[in-house]
């Protein structure tokens, strides 16, 4: 159990503080905003989605947050990174814009499922 809660922390971790990361750039790094501009994103979303990257990120790293609201935030995050990945594609983006946020995908994954371990663990110990 112990190996499980370190791969779930250090996942939730390092793709939380990348949210956050990324998000504070959407506020003030005038290249991501040439960025969305670049892909045909209108300014505003820029700000909605780094107000969604910060909930997002709360969501994951507070325990006491409810599980539901948790599982927004995976399926918020799931379909940000997958839509970041096919909006670099098909903006003609080096190969590197299109694979970064499906290596997130992946760390995000594995928090997923690491996390879901520690709750089944703990519900079995329970009863």
């Amino acid at each position: 159990m112990k190996k499980n809660r370190i791969i779930f922390w250090t996942t939730t971790g390092l793709f939380s503080l990348m949210m956050l990361f990324s998000a504070y750039n959407y506020f003030v790094s005038p290249d991501v905003e040439a960025g969305f501009r670049h892909l045909g994103f209108p300014g505003y979303f820029r700000i909605e989605l780094a107000m969604a990257k910060i909930l997002g990120a709360i969501a994951l790293l507070i325990p006491a947050i409810p599980g539901r609201l948790r599982q927004f935030a995976y399926a918020g995050f799931t379909i940000n990174l997958i839509s970041a990945s096919i909006a670099h594609g098909f903006s003609g983006d080096p190969a590197q814009s299109v694979i970064m946020p499906l290596v997130f995908l992946v760390i995000l994954a594995v928090s997923y499922v690491y996390g879901n371990r520690l709750r089944l663990t703990r519900q079995t110990a329970n009863v």
